[in-house]
């Protein structure tokens, strides 16, 4: 091999790598609840010739964490507004950029061909457990304890609660058969067709159910903002309608 023919595999191999990065769509922590939507949402971003984004679904309590501690995202989606108010304080997101995204209700759960209905758990538990996102930490979780508190069933079912790292895990509990009831956010009870909804909590039982979306102080990807821009937008509104969220925003509903 002649040292011109060197020369250029030395240069392509250099610029390869940088190639790659620029070619890389941005990086997007979302809760878990947002799965379905958002998955949809970035199929026809990608469709529309932009670099596919890379979407990591968690707890929003776990992917604050990994933002706290340095992991690289470039815009963040919570399911409430606790963990991105804890991400602010830290000066952690662009504050100019936050916005309340979405709104949502969580509901009661059972099997697809189960037989009971309305919001009497015991009755309806037994010695069986009700299957809950991690009720200290994530939003899901914290939304349905405060909920059962204030309809004074929280006492007779802290002790049946099967905990999940986030709502989604919870739904499968139920989905399986696994779990006899559980709550989850009504988007997720939309998204999975092996479960029914068996009752609603009222919104007053529970802290409004907001979603911000923010993009990560240091992000420096022009995507990253183009991507929250098109969540913003009207041509993601049917997406999140679709699955029961409420739009929020007010640009979403603007031509």
């Amino acid at each position: 091999m002649n040292r011109r023919r060197l020369l250029g595999l030395a240069a392509a191999t250099a610029v390869a790598p940088a190639a790659r990065a620029q070619s890389a769509g941005p990086v997007i922590f979302a809760a878990a609840s947002l799965k379905t939507a958002l998955d949809e949402i970035a199929a026809g971003w990608r469709e529309s010739g932009k670099p596919a984004v890379r979407i990591s679904y968690a707890a929003s309590s776990a992917l604050a964490k990994q933002i706290e501690q340095g992991a690289p995202a470039e815009l963040f989606v919570s399911a409430d507004t606790d963990w991105m108010d804890y991400l602010e304080t830290k000066g952690l997101i662009d504050q100019d950029t936050r916005v309340n995204l979405l709104g949502n209700e969580i509901v009661l759960i059972a099997p697809r061909d189960s037989t009971g209905t309305g919001l009497d758990l015991l009755r309806q538990l037994g010695d069986r457990k009700l299957a809950m996102a991690n009720v200290d930490a994530v939003p899901a979780g914290k939304y349905g304890k405060a909920a059962l508190e204030k309809l004074g069933a929280w006492d007779g079912v802290k002790g049946k609660i099967a905990q999940a790292e986030n709502v989604r895990a919870a739904l499968l509990l139920v989905a399986r058969g696994e779990a006899p009831l559980g709550i989850v956010y009504a988007t997720d009870a939309a998204a999975e067709p092996n479960v029914r909804i068996v009752g609603r909590f009222p919104a007053g039982s529970h802290p409004p159910i907001v979603y911000p979306a923010a993009l990560i102080r240091n992000s420096k990807s022009p995507d990253a903002k183009a991507f929250l821009d098109l969540l913003k937008s009207i041509r993601a509104r049917p997406a999140f309608e679709k699955q029961g969220f409420t739009v929020l925003v007010k640009s979403a509903s603007s031509t």
